[in-house]
């Protein structure tokens, strides 16, 4: 099957996360996979279980109590977002399988950029040094629904990271965060979507044997 691209710019979060929804509860198994690449207005959103006093102080960012897995995180302009709304099924990948696909997705795109980057143990997502031991640069949250996923990624690209210090980003404080601007990485923020977007592509439909 297909994987589409569907570049939607900058965009409010509720109406593109009710967007999702929709998809996901009218999609058949003929529904073609979709990946989202958006960027939002400044917002705070909190997992299924996210807890209310990971938000450590009110800096007038939204509150979205949403219905993904996770903490709380923060998104805004200079952040690149991608949605995953993907077919597990007819993929034949687990959840666990698919977290990876995408964190790898990250990790080489980054590599390639000369960054040292890996998972951590227990904390979905992409940091900083080689066992991941260092400040968080991406995050991940996945929602299943009848065996396919919405939500998705957020890399941080050039952006203004302070909000960051309001929340203890994906409920653990003290938690440091950077960008790939930080890291002498010269992308813009729609660059760094388009890439990361091929990125997965490659992870998500390996080259079939012939």
């Amino acid at each position: 099957m297909s994987l589409a691209i569907r570049r939607l710019g900058r965009v409010d979060y509720v109406p593109t996360w009710e967007a999702m929804q929709a998809f996901t509860a009218s999609r058949n198994p003929e529904t073609p996979d979709e990946l989202w690449l958006v960027e939002h207005p400044p917002v705070f959103t909190l997992g299924q279980a996210g807890k209310p006093e990971h938000i450590l102080q009110d800096v007038g960012i939204p509150v979205v109590k949403i219905d993904r897995g996770g903490q709380v995180t923060y998104h805004g302009p200079g952040q690149v977002v991608i949605y995953l709304l993907l077919d597990l099924h007819r993929m034949k990948l687990k959840v666990r399988e698919m977290v990876s696909k995408i964190e790898q997705a990250i990790i080489d795109l980054l590599a390639g950029h000369g960054l040292t980057v890996n998972r951590r143990e227990g904390a979905p997502g992409v940091y900083l040094g080689a066992r991941g031991e260092g400040a968080k640069i991406a995050a991940l949250g996945l929602r299943v629904k009848n065996g396919c996923t919405y939500h998705g990624l957020s890399l941080n690209v050039d952006m203004d990271l302070s909000p960051f210090a309001a929340i203890n980003p994906c409920g653990y404080p003290g938690l440091a965060v950077t960008q790939t601007r930080d890291h002498n990485i010269a992308l813009t923020p729609a660059e760094a979507g388009e890439a990361l977007c091929q990125h997965l592509i490659q992870q998500l439909q390996p080259p079939e044997h012939t």
